[in-house]
């Protein structure tokens, strides 16, 4: 069964059809500017993750105002960043087994591709993919700096992974990988220095052990949305992997920012949905529920309307209790800023792109389901 856009350029927005994903442009090219603004002076590059948006379009709008490339998460995800244009894609995850590392392997021969290891036995089966399709691939050792989640710890077993890549015939050893993803989320400013600051320090305790052995600096990567102004203060980062600046999600909207230097970034994006039933007072149900918007992060908030409150979600409804606020009639159609960004835009065919009220461009989320 063929699908039907949710709307068509020239549209009013009145006219959008929901559950709908909106993304403001007019918000969304102003969050790129803060973010170049906000680096202007620095020694550093931005490399934008793009499991924020999946879009080869945005990546391309970003790479334009400067970016040197862009994240990605899984081979897929990059492949399809490749082949809408994207010149230079950094898979910021380890990918293992034979039948990806081709895939990854066959991809280096159209774009500049690096990945990421933290186990020596998956250096040698990058190698041996790399040799087969006679490619040489750049390798990013992850560093554990606090996430607890992939990398190798700090010091000499990050060394020893090093090494292992550098005495490749098919791999460049070009650097760390050291992104503290669990900080991005930390409330208080002063928590998530602390937080970069450990990673800072596990960072160059690991490179002064490359370096006493002989290995090439490379490049340090990491950052995201949350401390990424810490990052690039520290004078350890190279690139910078902050991806939901570009749109912000409710729970972002929970930090803290007073203090800390990095800008206020706009909501951007949102899920349109329509009021289908309103038979109790104080209640109005949404046809946005688990199926239109990720929950993981916490309920979606209702823009414009802040006295309403999102109470829970089921497949395909949306429960808004609304508090005395009105403009929630049968028909109506609200805004909801999702709780988290990422995997709300996975359950989206496109990104129907608003100004002024009315319908700019469709934009394909081209690495929708991306997870292989």
């Amino acid at each position: 069964m063929p699908k039907i856009p949710p709307a068509r350029p020239g549209m009013d927005l009145a006219d959008v059809d929901t559950p709908a994903l909106l993304l403001d442009l007019d918000a969304f090219e102003r969050n790129l500017q803060r973010m170049r603004e906000s680096l202007a002076g620095r020694n550093i590059m931005l490399r934008p993750h793009a499991k924020s948006h999946k879009c080869p379009q945005i990546a391309l709008r970003q790479i334009a105002l400067g970016a040197v490339g862009v994240c990605c998460q899984k081979v897929s995800e990059a492949e399809a960043m490749v082949e809408g244009g994207v010149p230079d894609v950094l898979i910021a995850n380890e990918v293992v087994g034979m039948a990806k590392l081709r895939r990854l392997a066959a991809l280096a021969k159209q774009a500049k591709v690096t990945v990421c290891a933290d186990d020596a036995g998956n250096v040698k089966d990058i190698d041996a993919a790399a040799h087969e399709f006679g490619v040489v691939i750049d390798v990013l050792v992850e560093v554990n700096v606090g996430a607890n989640r992939c990398g190798v710890e700090p010091g000499e077993p990050a060394l020893k992974i090093a090494q292992a890549v550098a005495a490749c015939r098919n791999l460049r050893y070009a650097g760390l990988q050291a992104y503290q993803g669990a900080a991005q989320h930390f409330r208080s400013v002063g928590e998530r220095r602390t937080a970069i600051a450990a990673a800072v320090d596990a960072v160059k305790t690991t490179l002064a052990l490359t370096a006493k052995a002989g290995l090439p600096r490379g490049k340090v990567t990491g950052a995201g949305t949350g401390t990424y102004l810490f990052e690039a203060a520290s004078t350890v980062y190279d690139e910078l992997q902050a991806g939901s600046y570009i749109f912000m999600d409710a729970d972002y909207a929970r930090n803290d920012w007073t203090e800390s230097g990095i800008p206020r970034f706009e909501h951007s994006l949102f899920v349109y949905a329509t009021v289908m039933s309103r038979t109790r007072e104080d209640i109005a149900i949404v046809d946005a529920g688990l199926k239109a918007s990720s929950v993981d992060s916490g309920m979606p908030r209702v823009a414009d309307f802040p006295q309403a409150e999102f109470l829970k979600a089921s497949d395909e409804h949306g429960v808004i209790r609304m508090n005395g606020s009105s403009g929630f009639n049968l028909g109506d159609k609200i805004k909801l800023i999702p709780g988290h960004c990422d995997p709300t835009v996975n359950l989206y065919d496109h990104y129907v792109c608003v100004r002024g009220g009315k319908v700019e461009a469709l934009w394909p989320i081209t690495a929708r389901g991306a997870v292989w």
